[in-house]
């Protein structure tokens, strides 16, 4: 699997020739990416939960490529009403080919920018060849975190947020990462976008190193493979 990070939670997942793009918000840093939506191909939309730094730019997702599912909450396919819609709930999973993603839970807030409920907010389990990629969207620390290697095998890799504020900061990512993920590598997302996020890269980056995890700050537009 390839992952394209385009900001803040807006990634560009490709396996076996499918793209999934979770949480579009690429137009906010696009002269940064050079991240063309007309340009793509999008089998999927991703979404954890449905604040306007995840949802921005849904709709011309969708008007660009009308064929693409969106995947998440009923609350969320519920507000964008497409007609090609997978709304699972905690518990549920989308399958296709041999990827599978199960939703799973987050500790945060959720409502749309004109503030209609968006649901309960969630993160993702990739499984696919034996790996298991957790995403987790906005989320602090907590418990639950501890049964996913228990219950879905090794966490091959995750990616946390880690700029404060609105989610973990990088100290708590790295506990969350060592103590209950039990992890070896983590892809840090959701930091330096807005002011309040902004963090110390080598301070995070120390942080990690202690707990000997394999630890990516990512550039904007950087490519990683899992």
């Amino acid at each position: 699997m390839k992952i394209k990070f385009l900001g803040q939670n807006c990634f560009l997942f490709t396996y076996n020739g499918k793209n999934i793009l979770s949480d579009p918000f690429y137009n906010f840093q696009k002269d940064r990416t050079g991240f063309d939506i007309s340009a793509q191909k999008i089998d999927y939309v991703l979404i954890t939960h449905a604040h306007g730094d995840h949802i921005a730019d849904v709709r011309e997702v969708l008007q660009h490529h009308p064929d693409a599912t969106v995947i998440g909450q009923p609350e969320i396919c519920g507000y964008f009403n497409h007609p090609n819609s997978i709304d699972i709930n905690f518990g549920g999973s989308a399958k296709f080919d041999d990827l599978k993603i199960s939703m799973v839970p987050a500790h945060h807030t959720s409502s749309f920018p004109d503030g209609t409920y968006g649901g309960q907010p969630c993160g993702y389990m990739f499984r696919f060849q034996g790996k298991n990629l957790y995403f987790a969207g906005d989320t602090g620390v907590m418990a639950d975190m501890e049964l996913f290697p228990r219950f879905f095998g090794e966490i091959t890799a995750a990616v946390l947020p880690i700029g404060s504020h609105y989610t973990m900061c990088a100290r708590k990512a790295s506990f969350a990462a060592g103590e209950l993920l039990k992890t070896k590598r983590v892809i840090g997302c959701h930091f330096d976008t807005f002011e309040p996020i902004k963090i110390n890269h080598d301070t995070a980056k120390q942080l990690f190193a202690e707990r000997n995890i394999e630890f990516s700050i990512p550039e904007l537009g950087e490519e990683f493979e899992v």
